[in-house]
């Protein structure tokens, strides 16, 4: 072990000198760096799928409506500090709060605080097709496209400055749960304005403003970004006055500069590193279990995997106890279900798909399979849900090889990813899911609804009636054992239809220099920074 580390300490000091002039030089004195690898395509998460966006920076940058409580996981008072639901679901009021302020940029300077006109305009470019700012940069709003809201909202409205009552058509159980997450944040409509009146509206997304604890200050694609604290934020003066967010190593590279002290912070370490991470006095650890899932998706609408026997044929040959042992280190459950086991809808009858190589081929045999050759697209960076997806892949092409399949695996990174899939060349996709939000329904809608092949969330392109109708019935009620019935019928159906192989429900880790104080991990994402501060160092 000690031979590994000399040569991550070797690696890391070949490119200490670019890395160190890389960062901001005052970074030491008055904050922290927090290393991830990932990219940015938008800084505002209405706009994104998943990403560095979503699981990062949104809750540094934007406040939303309401907030998951990370020990309860019940619903909690954010921007709005209380709510009503009325019409069993269809109407829901939210009373925001007085004393909100929005960020001062060097392009902004807001003339007042939050109020509803912020709220309704946020929400209303998503989910109004009509209105003016729904098409600025897109009109893309990949998780609320595929949960239909553009559909199912019917109003929204100011009722006073901080009021808003919102309509749907039909009663949905889960709609607060999805305010509840990154990809809700409350905009500044004055900020909007502004920028209309210079004709600069693609800004909004660029240069974002929010009523976030933290500021853009500066961004270095492919390097880094930093953040400036927010002196005027609602909650409090952050404790650190700036963060870095160094997205310019990969794995073994991030893990030679938290050892080098370049990285304060190392977010979603590969299982394998744990050993060398709990041998350093130096360093502390973080785990919790997460509400995410890693799973392979099956092109359905592509010969022969269109055939759900086919599909369980493929899946007996998956050796998902290898990739426990190889991929997660103890960090992760093998799924027997597309929910997390934290879920409370997740059914306890649901059973791991066997493994069994031989009634694989059998299998496929039968049903007239041969000579089978396939492409396995793969995320190239490390996910909350699957630290090594190359790897992972790699394991799962040999697994497939010992049945006759031959899978040539092709790396893919970000938006890149999902524009190809969505081109519906691919056979098989090695991806996952994570939400900030403990309501089933944002996993089910957004990964395997038919509106979700739209929205690009639908990596199956798998679209069942009856599946989309259980998850519509389980919206229609506020009773939790009458949701929890919809949705094991849900899973029922998964289980026998396959557009999907879950494989694995995995812990969050997050390891940090010994001196950093006030780091929460969050099962529903990465929370703020606010609180963070370095032991010893002047605020």
């Amino acid at each position: 072990m000690s031979r590994l580390i000399m040569m991550l300490l070797l690696g890391s000091a070949l490119l200490s000198s670019a890395a160190r002039s890389a960062l901001p030089a005052d970074i030491r004195h008055s904050g922290f760096v927090y290393c991830v690898n990932g990219a940015i395509n938008t800084f505002n998460p209405q706009l994104a799928s998943s990403g560095l966006i979503v699981d990062t920076l949104a809750a540094q940058l934007y406040d939303r409506l309401l907030d998951v409580d990370p020990n309860t996981y019940r619903l909690a008072p954010e921007l709005a500090r209380s709510w009503e639901v009325r019409d069993n679901g269809a109407t829901y009021r939210l009373y925001l709060r007085h004393d909100v302020n929005f960020q001062k940029t060097a392009t902004f300077t807001p003339s007042r605080r939050l109020n509803a006109d912020d709220v309704v305009f946020s929400l209303a470019r998503m989910f109004d097709v009509h209105h003016p700012w729904h098409n600025v940069n897109g009109g893309s709003y990949p998780y609320f496209d595929s949960l239909q809201f553009t559909d199912s909202v019917q109003s929204i409205k100011k009722l006073d400055n901080y009021t808003v009552e919102i309509r749907l058509n039909s009663p949905d159980a889960s709609f607060l749960w999805h305010l509840a997450t990154h990809y809700a944040p409350v905009l500044s409509k004055e900020y909007a304005d502004q920028l209309t009146a210079r004709g600069m509206q693609e800004a909004l997304d660029r240069e974002p403003v929010g009523s976030g604890p933290f500021m853009l200050s500066e961004y270095r694609a492919g390097q880094y970004i930093r953040l400036a604290r927010n002196p005027g934020y609602w909650k409090g003066v952050p404790r650190m006055p700036q963060v870095v967010i160094d997205m310019g190593a990969g794995g073994t590279g991030r893990l030679s500069k938290l050892l080098t002290g370049e990285c304060d912070v190392l977010a979603y370490p590969a299982a394998s590193q744990l050993t060398i991470l709990r041998d350093d006095p130096r360093l502390r650890m973080t785990l919790r279990p997460g509400m995410n899932i890693a799973y392979l998706a099956f092109n359905t609408r592509k010969p022969p995997l269109n055939r759900p026997e086919v599909r369980q044929a493929l899946a007996l040959a998956i050796n998902n106890e290898r990739l426990m042992e190889s991929i997660y280190y103890g960090t992760a459950e093998t799924a027997a279900s597309i929910l997390p086991r934290a879920s409370w809808a997740y059914d306890g009858s649901a059973r791991v798909t066997e493994y069994n190589p031989q009634k694989s081929r059998e299998q496929l045999r039968a049903l007239g399979v041969e000579n089978l050759e396939m492409s396995l697209w793969v995320p190239a960076a490390s996910q909350s849900w699957n630290p090594s997806p190359l790897k992972t892949a790699e394991l799962i092409q040999a697994d497939l090889a010992q049945v006759g399949v031959k899978v040539t695996i092709v790396p893919v990174d970000g938006r890149f990813q999902e524009a190809r899939l969505m081109e519906m060349n691919h056979d098989l996709t090695l991806s996952g899911w994570s939400t900030d939000s403990n309501d089933p329904d944002s996993f089910f809608r957004p990964l395997l609804s038919c509106a979700a092949i739209t929205s690009q969330t639908n990596y199956a392109h798998w679209c069942n009636s009856t599946f989309d109708q259980t998850l519509h019935k389980a919206l229609l009620s506020q009773q939790l054992a009458s949701r929890i019935d919809s949705y094991n019928h849900a899973q029922k159906i998964l289980a026998q239809e396959l557009p999907v192989l879950p494989l694995a429900s995995s812990l969050r880790i997050q390891a940090y220099r010994h001196d950093i104080k006030g780091l929460v991990l969050s099962p529903f994402g990465n929370a703020s920074f606010a609180g963070v501060y370095r032991e010893g160092a002047t605020p």
